[in-house]
């Protein structure tokens, strides 16, 4: 099952959507600021390592990523995308810190609003030879994207602008890990 999968990542054309790397237990502060990390959830030095880790099997799986990285502006998530990827542009996007928000109590408008715009996001297709990486959050069970652990990857192919996209697999980093074997 790995070798297909690892085959289809390398030819490129899909959008890794990762968890960001385990997180300080705790919330985030009620009126947080993006611009003061010790107003939020940061990586434990465990979700740093992870995040480390992550991008060394990517570069040594030789699969290849597109510059710039997509992440959340929290903390965390730009974290986690700079230890993972320290040599590429990070591009905040807010959109994905909408994702974060979906586990809480907003209106029903509000989500498909959010997901609608997930969805259009999903549906871009990477250029040829590359595959887009996307450090955010996990959903809610059920919506979206689903339950993502830490350092999770949902890889997804694009169909094209209006045409939606497919979840091709789901990998826990381990999972990952395991691709070295081949």
């Amino acid at each position: 099952m790995a070798k297909p999968i690892l085959d289809l990542l390398r030819a490129g054309g899909f959008i890794l959507y990762v968890r960001h790397g385990e997180a300080t237990v705790g919330v985030d502060q009620p009126y947080f600021n993006f611009q003061y990390c010790n107003t939020q959830r940061n990586l434990s030095d465990y979700g740093q390592r992870e995040a480390v880790y992550y991008g060394q099997m990517l570069r040594y799986l030789q699969i290849p990523i597109l510059s710039p990285i997509t992440a959340s502006p929290l903390c965390r998530t730009i974290e986690t995308a700079q230890l993972a990827f320290p040599m590429m542009y990070i591009q905040m996007d807010p959109l994905w810190y909408d994702v974060n928000n979906l586990g809480g109590n907003l209106p029903v408008t509000e989500q498909q609003h959010i997901l609608k715009n997930v969805q259009s996001q999903l549906e871009k297709k990477p250029p040829l030879g590359t595959n887009q990486v996307i450090i955010a959050h996990s959903f809610p069970k059920g919506i979206g994207l689903g339950e993502i652990p830490n350092m999770g990857t949902v890889i997804v192919k694009p169909k094209g602008t209006g045409y939606g996209y497919e979840i091709v697999e789901r990998l826990s980093l381990s999972d990952l890990a395991t691709f070295g074997a081949f």
